[in-house]
């Protein structure tokens, strides 16, 4: 392709972003949808302007239908961005033109584009838009994934198995609390993210409102209220006053995907770990030609979980990518700053829709191997239960001839049985209580109790209901249809 070509064909699809490489992230995020925002921003501003007689009567209307983002080439704009270092000036050459075809009668439409505005205002108020549209169907991906969740919390609050800590076997665990846990991490990311308001951005070429103070001289209005009115238009929050180079709105939409992003990854990586073959507690719901490898035929890779880690892995650079954008927007209106934004701000919102989507399908698909489980809480055998034997049992023992308490006793039985061959731990560890604690003390009956997995779950049943409990609106099965690999792709 040389300099003079078009370049349909030449964009980027996701050929290297698998995890975003679907019709419904570029629909809410490509460039079309920018494209499609900043216009939509533009028309907003004509319907506010004509409501308070700042443009003449059916302005609006020829600006609305100038708004269409199929009359426009993206490819075009882009190029010629680089001329004003954004893609609203030519664009709004572009609409200008449209505008003055359309105003057959002659009415000075052209009055109400973006009048009293700066490219900022549209850029700033377009991308809160396309978060607006993103975030909603984040969200609804998010709670079909929690309401799966939920359930896996439920059907599990007694499927025992390992909790690992340090990537050792720790204490018994339940699915069901492993689950609740996922849950959480999620729901309370999604609350922060739902809770964010996205501000309209109206400053004018230096925030002091001056075109628009002029505009509104003698009106019933002022920028304030024109402002305000935007807002409502495009469903966005009023802004008490311009912020350019206040960027708190764009790093906490970003702190608060990127929140989204870690639960989902928390999720993915446990499922990783989990469906290993030497593991094989979980598995990722098949699809037909999913998760195949290009040489072993045998091969059944968990390649949702991979592809949301990929993004998980992403997410915190882009998040901080707008943190250090925000430390550095000099001036009144920034040098830089504020254009390595776009794409960071982009992508997060790409990356973060996409790997809920595979969430959801995993959340919702999953296959949970409770046998697998037992078998590998059972490699530890009763050593797992140490922690409780001891707190039970050593307030039970005297002092030996050796000075050693309770507690001492007990570890140095833990430390001679796993000098035993692994098969021989278990036997090896009962006797050797036995052998330490005197009948009188603790019966049989009662040893067999505190070696069993089921009677130290502490509190896990009650965690998983609390967690479960404090997110009612996540835990309800989502309205949103569900989500497999066919709908996305």
């Amino acid at each position: 392709m040389t300099a003079s070509q078009p370049a349909a064909g030449y964009g980027d699809v996701g050929l290297l972003s698998p995890v975003s490489a679907s019709p419904l992230v570029a629909a809410l995020t490509g460039d079309r949808a920018v494209l499609g925002a900043i216009l939509a921003v533009e028309a907003g501003w004509a319907a506010v302007l004509e409501k308070h007689d700042l443009a003449p009567a059916g302005s609006a209307a020829v600006v609305a239908h100038a708004a269409d983002a199929s009359r426009y080439d993206a490819a075009d704009i882009a190029r010629r961005g680089q001329g004003g270092g954004n893609p609203v000036i030519p664009l709004l050459a572009d609409l200008r033109a449209q505008v003055k075809a359309l105003d057959t009668e002659g009415m000075g439409a052209l009055r109400a584009v973006h009048t009293s505005l700066t490219s900022q205002d549209v850029l700033d108020t377009a991308l809160m838009l396309l978060a607006r549209n993103t975030v909603g169907a984040l969200l609804a991906d998010v709670k079909g994934t929690t309401a799966a969740l939920a359930r896996l919390a439920e059907q599990h609050a007694e499927t025992l198995c390992v909790g690992r800590s340090l990537t050792q076997h720790s204490l018994p665990f339940t699915f069901g609390l492993r689950s609740a846990q996922w849950f959480s991490g999620l729901a309370a990311a999604a609350r922060r993210l739902d809770a964010l308001e996205l501000p309209v951005q109206t400053g004018g070429a230096a925030g002091t409102l001056a075109a628009g103070t002029v505009l509104t001289a003698g009106s019933s209005t002022d920028p304030f209220g024109l402002a305000d009115d935007l807002a409502a238009q495009l469903g966005l929050a009023a802004a008490a006053a311009p912020w350019h180079t206040n960027r708190l709105a764009v790093t906490s939409l970003g702190d608060a995907l990127a929140g989204v992003v870690d639960a989902l990854g928390k999720i993915a990586a446990d499922i990783l770990f989990l469906s290993r073959p030497e593991v094989a507690e979980v598995g990722e719901p098949r699809v037909p030609g999913r998760g195949v490898s290009s040489a072993m035929p045998q091969k059944q890779n968990p390649v949702l979980s991979v592809l949301v880690r990929s993004a998980a892995l992403q997410a915190p650079g882009l998040a901080a990518q707008l943190h250090l954008a925000a430390a550095t927007f000099n001036d009144e209106r920034p040098d830089g700053a504020w254009h390595t934004e776009w794409p960071a701000l982009r992508q997060l919102l790409a990356l973060a829709l996409g790997a809920a989507g595979h969430v959801r399908e995993l959340a919702e698909g999953l296959q949970v191997f409770p046998d697998a489980m037992r078998r590998n809480l059972d490699l530890s055998g009763p050593l797992l239960l140490s922690e409780g034997v001891s707190v039970a049992v050593a307030p039970l023992l005297s002092v030996d001839e050796a000075g050693a308490d309770g507690k001492q006793q007990l570890q140095a039985v833990v430390d001679r049985t796993l000098q035993a061959p692994a098969g021989e731990q278990a036997a090896t560890y009962r006797r050797l209580l036995r052998e330490t604690v005197p009948a009188d003390k603790l019966s049989g009956q009662e040893l067999d109790s505190l070696l069993d997995p089921a009677s130290y779950l502490g509190q896990a049943g009650a965690i998983s209901r609390r967690i479960v409990a404090a997110f009612p609106d996540y835990a309800r099965p989502s309205t949103q249809p569900e989500r497999n690999g066919a709908s996305r792709g």
